[in-house]
């Protein structure tokens, strides 16, 4: 048995994640709304002990025991938030996180009120993906669509353009004819279809 196996044995086995993606956003996403409710709580009791320390003129901050028991969302606005949440991409969970973080910091909302804006936040990530989602499909519907009568091969190869052929008539030889010129813009070449 030689010393390198031996160290091979004692290391713990790496261990791949069983949770899908979905999960883990889902997961990421509800930490961050429990972390900003827990946050709207402090800076709500900040505000409530900065009004008393201004009321009496006295700071008895310090005398002020917080129960234990905070805020919390009901079990079934939980899972409401929970399956809006699966309908986020992997892609979109920092970006959702970083517009929940700066609506929270633009509104500065009570402990109740947190889960109203990320459910807001939700929406809109949602709806964009949505849009996006749509705006690729019809990218794709019209890449893979047959334009042959808007492509400019076609139209090139179906007229010719053709300046120097002989038969085209200009002002020149209307004037040395003495004819009158018919209606035609005679600085634009002459298009032909060649079927």
């Amino acid at each position: 048995m030689s010393l390198a196996s031996w160290f091979r044995w004692n290391e713990p086995p790496s261990r791949i994640s069983q949770r899908n993606p979905t999960e883990m956003v889902v997961e990421t996403l509800m930490m961050e709304l429990s972390w900003q409710i827990k946050q709207a709580e402090k800076q709500q009791r900040e505000r409530e002990n900065e009004y008393r320390k201004i009321k009496t003129g006295v700071d008895y901050g310090w005398l002020v025991s917080y129960p234990k028991q905070s805020y919390d969302i009901s079990p079934g606005e939980r899972l409401q938030l929970e399956d809006m949440c699966t309908k986020i991409h992997p892609s979109y969970c920092g970006p959702v996180i970083l517009r929940f973080r700066q609506v929270v910091a633009e509104y500065e909302p009570e402990a109740q009120e947190v889960s109203r804006l990320f459910r807001s936040v939700l929406q809109e990530a949602a709806e964009k993906i949505k849009e996006e989602e749509e705006a690729k499909k019809l990218a794709k519907q019209w890449n893979t669509k047959n334009r042959t009568s808007l492509s400019l091969a076609t139209f090139k190869s179906r007229s010719r353009i053709s300046p120097f052929i002989s038969d085209i008539k200009t002002i020149s030889e209307d004037v040395e004819r003495g004819t009158q010129p018919n209606r035609r813009v005679w600085s634009m070449p002459e298009f032909r279809n060649t079927k």
